[in-house]
């Protein structure tokens, strides 16, 4: 683990507080019984967002601007990806990164820029899904014009979820811009 690691760990910490965190089951018949609740056991698992966490702000070390975080569920047994609520205030974006095992965004709120490194920007509104592969170098956030709300998802190898690198400068972000 880099020394830039601090939230997706934390989050990590959190979901996995949850009672059902366990390691992903390779055995489709295995995560099937692992899924059956035993007598007494609910069927389903429900949290509150206080269970989760509640909301967590963005580290300045991984985030330019003011960004939270909502953890909305992590690994646990069958499911072997985790899930956040993401808000940025105008011109928050993350730092670069990638993802071990890529990562699916979806913008549920307002206009998002995103952009791969060595590729052109590009605007996202909202109902607009992207896919960056396993290991590719990016950045997120919100336009200099409004807020942005996306969900992330992502899943772990290893246990690691993301490797946090250098903050976008502001020299980077307004150059994407059109």
């Amino acid at each position: 683990m880099n020394k830039h690691n601090v939230i997706p760990t934390a989050l990590l910490a959190v979901a996995c507080a949850l009672p059902a965190c366990a390691a992903p089951t390779a055995n489709v018949e295995e995560a099937k019984m692992a899924a059956q609740p035993t007598a007494g056991e609910p069927p389903m698992e429900v949290t509150s967002q206080k269970d989760r966490g509640g909301v967590i702000e963005g580290s300045p070390e991984l985030f330019t601007g003011d960004a939270s975080i909502e953890m909305l569920f992590g690994i646990n047994g069958p499911r072997n990806f985790s899930g956040a609520y993401v808000t940025f205030l105008p011109g928050s974006r993350t730092a670069w990164h990638s993802h071990p095992a890529g990562q699916t965004l979806v913008v549920t709120d307002g206009t998002a820029w995103v952009q791969l490194e060595g590729q052109e920007r590009q605007e996202l509104e909202v109902g607009d899904v992207i896919w960056t592969p396993p290991g590719v170098r990016h950045w997120h956030g919100a336009t200099p014009y409004r807020p942005m709300t996306h969900i992330a998802l992502q899943s772990g190898v290893d246990g690691e979820v993301v490797d946090w690198q250098e903050l976008v400068t502001d020299e980077e972000y307004d150059k994407s811009k059109p």
